[in-house]
């Protein structure tokens, strides 16, 4: 019986976020304080006075009849703020979007013709389902992934075309080209031939606008200038004198437009351009409701907004308008004005189609130089400097991105410029999560902390690296070859402590360079440690057997790492003849006897002498019958203090290269360190001094314990 309903209970489990994202109006509604009804209610008036002459205007920009704008006014804003997470942003035709249409449509059908019409339709329809595909797929983590830099130098590259598009209309003049090289030098060149009233009314709206808003941002000097800028026409009749105007808008509810949904020649022809739209869209969406909510404390679910703004794209392809994305002008309007619910949004679409449906018929003496010096004035407000400013500053990669996106918005079609900018975002996140920092670190001057910090000396004998990424496939390459790299360079450092605090994921292929490097310093005679291993990571591990394979002993406390590596794995000969540093706390106190050293020690450097094993040393102490071997422990009194082979004489090496101990005329010596090193450096010194009958506990103290043999009872 359960396992004929786990079926069951599964689709349910996937089912239940894709209808909580559908009926979020139901909630908003059902949730709704009516103490917010004013509130809300002033904000709508607010940005619908803005909205209105927005909505005509970047029609024009995307070369769609004036009020196929205000139908992606009303629509956009009354779905995108049911559907949307955000309880502030506002959501309609915005002048980057209605750049890309007009760049993506003006390449396949002739402006203004009904098939370019039905395509402005079509593409947001297209966009609307993207984007409502990818919120119902719970994607909305990927617009993570896209550098704000695209968004920067895409909105500064559009804010430039919108600009010199407008040259044209603002100045009444006419000639062909409409690429910004063409636009701006038939401009310079034509400018004489500009007709005078239309230049004065477009020069003036610019004037007029820049004005207002230093006098106070929140007058509607958009809205006021195209209102003068149309009576001034209605009463000279400059309509008549070559001043051109909008015409009569369409007074009536948002149609339905029968849409070619089989054309699938066109949809392939519109691909391209609606995933750009809709891409761009989305992460200027997410950022707008981001920046808001930093504000207001609001918790955002980026899948719902991903869900609000398919729907507003889908439901304005459907009622003859275009697409749309979220306006950071007009929701940071409405956040000022008070809005406290999604429906401060839905009320400015009501006040908009109320203000169509009464002035409709007035409408046909906006001049479009006004709406052309509207523009001019948004456009600019797009390029945001100190953004620009910040990010140039900032990581190279940021700035690089941000450069290729504008100028490729300014001389390419701009739906390849955005793609273009969302692939070098990727390219660059590979790169960095690729290429983690992995940098030797030493203790600070407290021993405290480990630091970053080439200028000081580190330990000859142990390598203390941090990995600051994780261990993935892609990374693992380049951290075994940096490290690989630091042993090379370091060869004396057989011993490698991994600091793992910043490793929050591993894979298979990061198991495998971690065993390389176990294999490499123990091919060395070192060893690699651990310290601050994640949970998650250690299961990892565990799954693998990597940690049976390293060793649990392996593993550190990071509090005791230094210490226990210091007292039981690095050669105190080193730290005392060969290295003139005090790396860590624990070598403080040691005594450094570096004018001792006269015989310069190397791996190639063989003494005349035997090597003992040491069950084979405790069989000649305990058992053997003859004369007991003469053992010298050539370590430091401290290290002979903490254990000792039984019987042995504790002679510091440094007494031997100095010539204070005095050598027994003809007894076999049986030399004892901690690794061997220091007796082979005895040795060498003995056999200068014409002594020749030298054995050398092979492995030293460290292979006696490891025989079991320290805790042995002495003789």
């Amino acid at each position: 019986m359960l396992a004929e309903l786990s079926p069951k209970l599964n689709i349910g489990v996937l089912l239940k976020p894709t209808l909580q994202y559908i009926q979020h109006p139901v909630d908003i509604i059902r949730s709704y304080d009516r103490s917010n009804l004013r509130p809300d209610l002033i904000a709508g008036l607010t940005v619908a006075v803005i909205l209105l002459p927005q909505g005509i205007a970047f029609a024009l920009i995307a070369e769609l009849p004036p009020q196929m704008g205000l139908y992606a006014a009303i629509i956009g804003a009354i779905f995108g703020g049911l559907w949307g997470s955000s309880n502030q942003m506002h959501t309609g035709p915005a002048n980057a979007i209605s750049l890309l249409v007009y760049s993506t449509l003006s390449g396949l059908y002739a402006v203004g013709s009904p098939e370019y019409i039905i395509a402005a339709g079509m593409m947001a329809l297209m966009v609307g389902l993207f984007q409502l595909a990818m919120g119902l797929a719970r994607l909305g983590i990927l617009i993570n992934f896209v550098s704000h830099s695209v968004i920067v130098g895409f909105a500064t590259g559009a804010g430039i075309l919108i600009a010199v598009k407008q040259l044209k209309a603002l100045f009444g003049l006419d000639f062909p080209g409409d690429t910004i090289v063409n636009t701006v030098t038939g401009t310079i060149i034509h400018f004489p031939e500009s007709h005078i009233q239309t230049a004065v009314i477009g020069l003036s709206t610019i004037i007029f606008v820049i004005v207002l808003k230093r006098i106070n941002p929140k007058i509607p000097s958009a809205l006021l200038a195209i209102v003068f800028s149309s009576i001034i026409v209605y009463i000279f009749q400059l309509d008549e004198a070559g001043v051109a105007v909008i015409g009569k808008l369409s007074g009536q509810l948002p149609p339905i437009t029968p849409l070619p949904i089989f054309n699938f020649k066109l949809i392939a022809e519109l691909s391209q351009g609606a995933l750009a739209i809709g891409a761009i869209g989305l992460v200027e969406a997410a950022a707008i409701a981001r920046s808001i909510s930093t504000q207001t404390g609001q918790r955002l679910e980026s899948n719902q907004e991903f869900v609000g703004q398919g729907m507003a794209n889908a439901a304005c392809g459907i009622f003859s308008g275009f697409p749309v994305a979220g306006s950071f002008s007009r929701s940071a309007i409405n956040f000022d004005a008070g809005a406290r619910t999604p429906l401060a949004s839905v009320f400015s679409a009501i006040f908009v189609l109320f203000a169509m449906l009464v002035i409709a018929p007035l409408a046909r003496y906006i001049p479009t130089a006004a709406l052309s010096g509207v523009l001019i004035v948004t456009a600019f407000n797009m390029i945001n400097q100190e953004e620009i400013k910040r990010i140039w500053q900032g990581a190279p990669g940021d700035a690089a991105i941000m450069l290729l996106t504008l100028f490729g918005t300014l001389f390419l079609s701009l739906e390849f410029a955005v793609l273009l900018g969302i692939l070098l975002s990727f390219a660059l996140y590979v790169l960095r999560t690729s290429t983690p920092r992995v940098q030797a670190v030493v203790p600070d001057s407290g021993f405290r902390h480990f630091v970053y910090d080439p200028s000081r000396n580190p330990c000859p004998q142990l390598l203390i690296i941090e990995i600051l990424g994780d261990l993935y496939f892609g990374a693992v390459g380049y951290v075994e070859d940096t490290i690989l790299n630091l042993l090379e360079q370091n060869p004396t450092q057989r011993f490698l402590m991994l600091r793992m605090h910043s490793v929050d994921h591993i894979d298979f292929s990061g198991i495998h360079m971690l065993e390389n490097l176990v294999r490499s310093y123990r091919d060395r005679g070192g060893d690699l440690f651990m310290v601050r291993v994640s949970y998650s990571v250690r299961k990892v591990m565990e799954s693998t057997d990597f940690i049976e394979y390293l060793g649990e002993k392996n593993i550190l406390s990071d509090d005791e790492a230094i210490r226990v590596l210091f007292h039981h794995r690095l050669d105190p000969a080193i730290c005392i003849y060969e290295c003139p540093h005090r790396v860590f706390m624990e070598c403080q106190n040691l005594p450094k006897r570096m004018d001792l050293v006269s015989i310069r020690f190397t791996d190639a450097q063989d003494p005349i002498c035997s090597m003992i094993e040491p069950h084979a040393l405790w069989a000649a102490i305990s058992h053997g019958n003859g004369e007991r071997p003469f053992i010298v422990d050539v370590r430091e009194p401290r290290e002979f203090s903490q254990g000792h082979v039984p019987n042995a004489l504790s002679v510091p090496l440094a007494n031997i290269l100095s010539n204070e101990w005095q050598i027994p005329p003809t007894q076999q010596i049986t030399l004892v360190c901690r690794s061997g090193r220091r007796s082979r450096r005895a040795a060498i010194a003995l056999n200068k001094k014409g002594v020749n009958t030298i054995q050398i506990l092979e492995g030293g103290m460290a292979a006696w314990e490891a025989a079991g043999l320290l805790e042995a009872v002495e003789f």
